[in-house]
């Protein structure tokens, strides 16, 4: 009962409801028309010889001869009827109960269409169409409340949401100008020679350009997830183009690592944000090229099956372990910590990547490569 739904557990105890009802009158109809059946045998059977002259009773006249195969024959009707009575009771019963579920179903649907309709609201909502999934109230008397419970909840859900993403956006701003600042600093300091530098002091200054350096990734990857929801998502973008795209200006990382890229897009156009599939195609091509072995490869393939769209991002490296396949997409989060700063990652880039599939109305998963290696597939 747990998993049917509530229109067919309506349905179910309405009719069954019925069919008990339909049973027990049809039983005790049956009883009473079998109790006056047998008293109109036993009237026969008596044949009323001893009757007072004045009793208000119908005799019927038979010869003596006839009497016992009348009262046989009369008896056996007598059975047929009850019997007949008794198939017919229980066969209008079941038919009475099979109707009245059947009405049952089609009454609770059109009852319960507000709350399916409800239900298909709320599977439509997401961060950036809060405003447009208000439900009108005063619709349903019995269902106000629940709607002004809902609107109320998507108000302060929108309000959370903009918070945050004016957070984001703010830190990411007021971070800029400090960074910007010591980047140039650095590059003055840089450009003019220090040869009386020791070695403790070019040291320093080369990890402090690194880290500015990372700051500055950072706050720009921060600034383009806060500002995913204003982008216009309404591009005819030729996929295989894009793809061809990403895998030529990624080219010279993947010769420093002697990787070997790979394209095999079918022709496909789909309709998205120019900017933001590029750059969900970039960071997983990226990510594959630096976390994978010299003479490896990268490969990535793109299809169309029915409406949706397939692609995929399958490298050689050393593969992500089972258990952190879901948490890759966290931010800040690194598989493996101290390589993941060698190569100069911030722990966004997978982050954004999901949060780009989310506003186009996709999913991404990883598996395992069967000959080594990682693959993320994205539908769109």
């Amino acid at each position: 009962m747990k998993k049917m739904s509530l229109q067919w557990r309506l349905t179910c105890i309405i009719t069954l409801y019925i069919a008990v009802i339909c049973g027990c009158v049809t039983m005790l109809v049956y009883r009473n028309g079998v109790y006056y059946m047998d008293s109109l045998q036993e009237a026969v059977d008596t044949r009323g010889d001893d009757q007072p002259d004045d009793a208000e009773e119908i005799y019927i006249s038979i010869p003596e001869d006839k009497w016992d195969e009348f009262a046989n024959d009369f008896s056996v009707q007598v059975y047929n009827n009850k019997a007949d009575y008794r198939k017919n009771s229980l066969i209008i019963s079941a038919v009475l109960a099979l109707l009245g579920g059947v009405a049952t179903y089609f009454i609770s649907g059109h009852a319960l269409r507000p709350l399916r309709e409800f239900s298909d609201k709320i599977e439509k909502v997401q961060a950036q169409n809060l405003a447009d999934s208000r439900i009108e109230e005063n619709q349903v008397k019995e269902l106000n409340q629940l709607s002004v419970s809902y609107n109320r909840m998507l108000e302060r859900l929108s309000d959370a949401f903009e918070i945050q993403r004016q957070f984001t956006a703010n830190a990411a701003h007021e971070l800029r100008t400090p960074l910007a600042l010591m980047q140039v600093q650095l590059d003055l300091y840089h450009s003019n020679r220090h040869p009386d530098n020791d070695a403790e002091t070019v040291q320093m200054i080369k990890m402090v350009t690194e880290q500015n350096d990372r700051l500055n990734k950072m706050v720009k990857t921060l600034l383009d997830m806060s500002e995913l929801q204003t982008v216009g998502r309404d591009d005819e973008i030729i996929l295989d183009a894009l793809v061809d795209e990403v895998l030529e200006d990624l080219e010279p990382l993947a010769e420093g690592k002697n990787i070997r890229l790979i394209g095999k897009c079918k022709d496909i156009t789909m309709v998205g944000s120019d900017i933001l599939i590029y750059r969900l195609v970039y960071n997983l091509v990226e990510n594959a090229i630096k976390y994978n072995h010299s003479g490896g490869q990268v490969t990535v393939t793109a299809e169309r099956k029915e409406k949706h769209v397939y692609l995929s991002v399958k490298d050689t490296g050393t593969g992500i372990p089972e258990e952190l396949k879901e948490r890759v997409f966290e931010p800040f989060f690194r598989v493996d910590k101290s390589r993941s700063r060698e190569l100069g990652g911030v722990g966004l880039g997978l982050a954004l990547v999901r949060e780009i599939v989310r506003v186009h109305d996709g999913s991404i998963t990883v598996k395992s490569n069967p000959s080594g290696g990682t693959i993320f597939e994205v539908v769109l």
